[in-house]
């Protein structure tokens, strides 16, 4: 009985690893158009959007319609444009400073084995989007992507947060993430909410599977964009007319933190985190 468990327990970890691949694939659409990527090429599997519960931003036409979009979002949350969405800082609880503080400590450990980004590489972290320039390349270890479904383990990131250099890539950061079926709560029991932000895309237009890929870059890439997490839809119903697919959230939870600050407020800036997909 015991090897069925562990094998099914396997086989659910595989699945969650080959589910969690295909959302990566489907944010080349959406990442690409929110950092307005030149030169994006996007693989296949980008071309329809698909969701999954593992995994690292305007709305419709009109001001009005961005208004609306905008307020319709849940208020327990900070809005940061319309596809993106950030938990609101909680009261802080007895322990919460020295929880978040062992994370970042776990968290700064980890990245000083990767500072040389061929270790990320040789340890099974693969570059996600390597040719597509970006503010931070997420290099994803699939495998502890899978294991954050089940449970929290600072010691292994989902990804590794560099920045490109002429030599290679610096490490700066790590991404941590969970289902996103978790709640508030359940967030908060892997890091503080007083103490961290976890944030979710949100209100996704995928482009219709009739474009072609020109198109689908120009509809989510132009300055005209209209798909994809910097378009200009945001809500279902201007999706629907567009003869888009709408994702009210894509991806998993997920949360940054820059180990390598000196100050609480460094290490889990928000904005910083945010603004990673200007």
């Amino acid at each position: 009985m015991s090897n069925s468990i562990s094998r099914a327990i396997f086989l659910a970890a595989i699945l969650a690893v080959r589910l969690s691949a295909q959302d990566h694939s489907a944010q080349a659409q959406g990442a690409a158009a929110h950092h307005d990527m030149p030169g994006m090429s996007m693989p296949d599997s980008a071309k329809t959007d698909t969701t999954s519960d593992q995994g690292k931003n305007g709305p419709p036409e009109g001001e009005d319609a961005a208004a609306q979009s905008m307020s319709s979002m849940d208020h327990h949350h900070m809005d940061m444009g319309a596809h993106m969405k950030m938990t609101q800082l909680h009261d802080r609880k007895p322990g919460d400073e020295a929880r978040a503080a062992k994370v970042a400590d776990t968290a700064r450990q980890v990245a000083e084995k990767y500072t040389d980004y061929h270790t990320a590489l040789n340890d099974g972290f693969k570059i996600f989007l390597p040719d597509v320039p970006q503010k931070q390349y997420h290099f994803t270890n699939y495998r502890y992507a899978a294991e954050a479904a089940f449970g929290f383990n600072p010691e292994h990131p989902t990804s590794l947060l560099y920045e490109k250099q002429d030599a290679g890539y610096k490490l700066v950061g790590v991404m941590y993430t969970a289902p996103k079926r978790l709640t508030e709560d359940d967030l908060d029991q892997r890091i503080p909410l007083s103490v961290a932000q976890w944030h979710e895309h949100v209100n996704y237009c995928a482009p219709p599977a009739s474009l072609t890929r020109e198109e689908k870059r120009a509809q989510m890439l132009g300055p005209q964009a209209k798909f994809g997490l910097r378009g200009s839809i945001a809500a279902q119903e201007a999706c629907d007319a567009a003869g888009g697919t709408f994702r009210p959230v894509i991806f998993n939870w997920m949360v940054h933190l820059y180990p390598f600050e000196k100050t609480p407020e460094a290490i889990w800036s928000a904005e910083r985190q945010h603004d990673h997909n200007d």
